[in-house]
This record gives structure tokens, sequence and C-alpha cells, in this order.
């Protein structure tokens, strides 16, 4: 599954590699939309998610994590997609979000969503694009 991440890294979705505190501690407290996160609603996230993440092939450090909520048949939310600061800047956040849709195309799923607010062109470069028809689209909770 490596095969779309720069060399010296590689994606696994084993959920035993996941280092659980350094992700919480990444979103909770770097990641604008998820600022203040409790570890016990983080767990519950990656309890009930897809979960990828990257890490160093050589010091096998993680580096990288996003996870995918998914009924496996017809919708998917991408969300949570983060890189460590140290290794930004190399394609890993490119690279993780064309791994992570190419591991999903087998399932055949009519819809991949996800929200960014200052990550466009990262999402673009692997083919997503803004809603073309926002009024079908509704949303209970925040915004």
């Amino acid at each position: 599954m490596n095969s779309e991440l720069p060399d010296g890294y590689e994606l696994s979705t084993d959920p035993a590699r996941l280092d659980a505190e350094l992700v919480h501690r990444w979103l909770s407290g770097d990641a604008y939309w998820a600022l203040g996160r409790s570890r016990e609603k983080h767990d519950r996230a990656v309890a009930g998610s897809m979960n990828f993440g990257v890490y160093d092939t050589a010091s096998g450090a993680q580096v990288g994590y996003a996870r995918v909520v998914t009924d496996r048949a017809t919708f998917a939310w991408l969300c949570d997609v983060y890189i460590d600061r140290a290794a930004r800047g190399k394609g890993l956040g490119t690279s993780l979000v064309a791994a992570i849709r190419d591991h999903l195309a087998p399932y055949g799923l009519r819809r991949v969503m996800l929200a960014t607010a200052d990550a466009h062109a990262v999402y673009a470069k692997v083919g997503y694009e803004p809603l073309a028809d926002r009024e079908k689209w509704m949303l209970f909770g925040e915004q």
C-alpha cells in the first residue's frame, strides 16, 4: 500500500500501529477542527473509523494520520487528516489522500466527502472538487 508515498515512508491500516496518544495530541492541540477534543471522544472516533497511519520506515515513528467514516458500500467521509509539522513539505499529505482514495476504490463508493478550511489545493490534486449543487446538501450540527 505504500506505492503512493515518498521514499522513506509507508502507509498502514493496522490499528495496532497507531500511536493513539500522539494522534490525540496532534488533533486536540494543533488541528483547528479538533482543538480541545477529549481523549475519550478521540478514542471513540478512532474505534468507529477506518484508520490510516503514515510512518517513517527508518525509525518506525508515526508522522501522519487520517481516518475515514464509511459504510463501505455507498458513502465515506474523509477526516482528521494530519501530517506532523516536522514532516510537512514532502508531499505526504497529498500522497496520504491519494493512497486513501485508492484504498477506497474497490468499495465502489458513490461519494467520498470531506471538509477543509485551508487545504483545498491538497485535495484538488487527487480529484476532489467543490460541491456542484450545494443547495441539495443540508447539515445538522456545527457549521
